[in-house]
């Protein structure tokens, strides 16, 4: 029952505070996702994976959301992203949107590049308040929108660090009760994202990284992690994300080609007491389909 007044006292809330896109701990292995402009630069290489978060776990109607992504390279300069994402609270807010990133790459340096890119999809949300015991109440009526979402990014990159500045979604909709309350409301997100690889090592890797939020209406929000990669293969990580999150990451690659994860949240904020945590799993797999692979003797670490 406290999860159902939660859930419900946040859809009251929407009028004051828009809603964010979906989170997730392990974004360094899809950045496609907040930032159409990210592109693996790997001619030759189609790399997809999938992502599934469970979010506060032991608590009945908690977020969940599952990610398909894929990176495809159309020629040397320009990368196709793709992403499909279903997220869940409960079984009252459920979302669906399905895009298409393009990543356009020009050279600004001997080695630096800087991509720009455009994402173009469509986005299905819906509202079901049937089984919260809600009959009647004209403030709490079902209701669903579709959308086109449209965003923008920009992506600095070398082979040990890049910078990005995005927004995934430019245009902004709102979702009204029979009395015209705000159900849910969704303005555009703002992140910046950074990362440097040190190279301790032939063997040992070290990446410091961070990502910032902002959305008008919400407090600003950022993620800091530090990864370490062993041996191109084991991979072990530290994150925080500001007054909500300590979290700890594994990757292993189990070939050149595939690739697993995954990563435990302890929640810090006063919903520390009503769960036990939130768990995130991810699997990678790329298609060398022109045999070129053997020239990247040491993978890009972001």
């Amino acid at each position: 029952m406290k999860i159902k007044i939660f859930i419900i006292a946040a859809f009251c809330s929407f009028s004051t505070f828009a809603q964010q896109e979906p989170q997730y701990t392990q974004y360094m292995y899809n950045m496609g996702v907040v930032n159409p402009a990210y592109m693996i630069n790997e001619p030759g290489l189609i790399r997809v994976g999938s992502l599934y978060r469970s979010q506060w776990v032991g608590l009945d109607g908690a977020p969940k959301t599952a990610n398909v992504f894929g990176n495809i390279p159309l020629n040397e300069r320009l990368e196709l992203g793709i992403n499909y994402v279903n997220d869940q609270i409960g079984n009252i807010l459920t979302q669906n949107y399905v895009n298409a990133n393009f990543a356009y790459r020009i050279n600004v340096g001997k080695t630096t590049n800087l991509s720009f890119g455009l994402k173009l999809g469509l986005d299905n949300l819906s509202l079901d308040f049937t089984d919260q015991g809600l009959q009647g109440d004209d403030s709490f009526q079902n209701g669903q929108k579709n959308s086109i979402d449209i965003g923008a990014g920009l992506f600095l990159f070398d082979r040990n660090y890049y910078l990005g500045l995005s927004s995934p979604n430019v245009i902004p909709y709102e979702i009204e009760s029979g009395t015209q309350d705000i159900l849910y409301k969704k303005t555009p997100t703002l992140y910046f994202m950074g990362g440097y690889v040190y190279e301790v090592s032939d063997m040992l890797k070290v990446k410091p990284s961070t990502v910032v939020k902002w959305i008008s209406g919400s407090p600003l929000t950022f993620d800091l992690s530090l990864n370490a990669l062993y041996a191109d293969r084991f991979e072990l990580g530290v994150s925080y994300r500001h007054q909500d999150a300590i979290a700890a990451l594994a990757g292993f690659n189990i070939t050149q080609d595939l690739k697993i994860g995954y990563s435990y949240d302890f929640n810090t904020s006063d919903l520390n007491s009503f769960n036990n945590g939130s768990h995130e799993v991810f699997l990678i797999y790329a298609f060398d389909i022109l045999g070129l692979q053997k020239r990247y003797i040491s993978p890009r670490f972001y």
